[in-house]
């Protein structure tokens, strides 16, 4: 007789394509023989383009919530009126009467309406916003929950107590993380943190790892050195003036820069305003490019020498978050150039040979290390190399998604 598979929801308040370490969370319970559920929310429609696309190539069944602006706008209106009266709410009489979660995302409550209607084994939520939600749905189905906190909330902004998003995100935080199942976090500096706060907790880290990739080993082209900096959202908070500032001060004409991701126009003002004033001889040596969908984005990587990690450190979240920008490169076979947050340092450490540390900011000290590049090709093609033999073990998918095949598990077995 055939067993029927064990179901289990994922909750996002983000989209699938917008959220890599979902999609692969996704896939590996599917492989496992679990039957998947992964309910979502509109966010930008260049994510639900790459949606269309993603999605069709999915196992899994994904259903959105909330609406959008195009094709369901009366929906998409109302959930935005909910979310304005949940913050109204919140001013007026605190976080009582699920104010707090009403005004912790647009679709937060929708989503917990979504996920009643799908009984399973477990529920697990990704990003804050989805944490009522997939609390709220196991207790009403008597079932396990988890949580995957991919950055440390309610200081990813700011580390100002009194700021109101801080204090909303605090008292979520305190009212849900003690009722999860397991929590799992990116780092292992966000899992210190989560630790700390919440003894009876033992966070599992998760590194935000891909699988292995097929990297085609090709010779050195001579010529300038090749950067590259990646991330959904292009901003001015990610230390890319400090990388083009330091393009200056390097040898002129010997280092390149390309940025790929979403670029509003008051950040791309600003930024071309910073470029003009660098007066660079080239001013084609800083390229912008448009996103791409996720499963090209290492081929495209394999383009440039270098992999940039420039996070300024402006939060404690910012702090000890790794990105999974870091992550890509190795799985990409560049060598790596990173900020010195917390977690990009240890991280340098614990996997030693593959890339430089320069002080955030320092736009001179990023500037001796591209030169140390340019005249040292040999301890680049090293770095390169040590890159990808992490790469292949251990850090990738295949290994680390055993952990999590195993805290799912255990958890429902208890």
């Amino acid at each position: 007789m055939k067993l029927t598979p064990l179901k289990i929801v994922l909750i996002t308040s983000g989209q699938p394509s917008l959220n890599p370490r979902m999609v692969k969370e996704a896939d590996a319970l599917t492989e496992e023989g679990y039957e998947v559920t992964v309910i979502y929310q509109y966010l930008n429609e260049w994510a639900t383009l790459a949606d269309e696309q993603l999605l069709r190539e999915k196992k899994w069944t994904a259903v959105r919530v909330g609406g959008d602006p195009v094709d369901e706008k009366i929906t998409y209106f109302l959930s935005r009126l909910n979310y304005k009266l949940g913050q109204i709410m919140v001013k007026l009489t605190g976080f009582r009467f699920h104010g707090a979660e009403r005004a912790l995302g647009r679709c937060t409550m929708a989503l917990f309406r979504k996920a009643i209607a799908y009984k399973a084994a477990m529920y697990i939520g990704h990003n804050l916003a989805a944490l009522p939600a997939t609390v709220l749905a196991a207790k009403y189905h008597g079932a396990k929950c988890g949580f995957d906190a991919e950055d440390f909330h309610r200081n990813e902004m700011t580390n100002d107590p009194n700021d109101p998003n801080v204090k909303l995100k605090t008292y979520i935080e305190d009212k849900y993380l003690h009722q999860v199942d397991y929590l799992s976090t990116a780092s292992p500096l966000i899992s210190e943190r989560y630790q700390s706060l919440y003894p009876n907790q033992k966070p599992i880290t998760l590194l935000n790892v891909f699988p292995k990739q097929k990297i085609k080993e090709t010779a050195k082209v001579l010529g300038p050195l090749k950067l590259f900096w990646f991330s959904q959202t292009i901003g001015l908070l990610r230390g890319l003036q400090t990388v083009i500032k330091a393009l200056k001060l390097a040898e002129e004409g010997q280092v390149t820069l390309d940025i790929l991701g979403h670029l509003k126009e008051d950040v791309k003002e600003e930024l071309m305003q910073l470029i003009s004033s660098q007066n660079f001889k080239d001013k084609s040596c800083i390229q912008f490019h448009e996103p791409i969908p996720p499963d090209e984005l290492f081929e495209f990587a394999t383009r440039f020498d270098i992999g940039l990690a420039t996070e300024p450190g402006f939060s404690i979240n910012n702090t000890i978050a790794l990105s999974n920008k870091v992550l890509t490169y190795i799985q990409s076979g560049l060598a790596l150039l990173v900020s010195d947050t917390e977690a990009q340092k240890k991280f340098i450490k614990d996997y030693p040979g593959m890339g430089l540390v320069y002080e955030k900011e320092n736009a001179g000290q990023l500037a001796e290390l591209l030169n140390l590049y340019i005249h040292q090709p040999e301890l680049l093609k090293q770095h390169q190399e040590s890159a990808l033999r992490y790469a292949h073990d251990p850090l990738n998918w295949e290994h680390e998604k055993q952990k999590l095949l195993f805290i799912i598990k255990k958890t429902l077995n208890n």
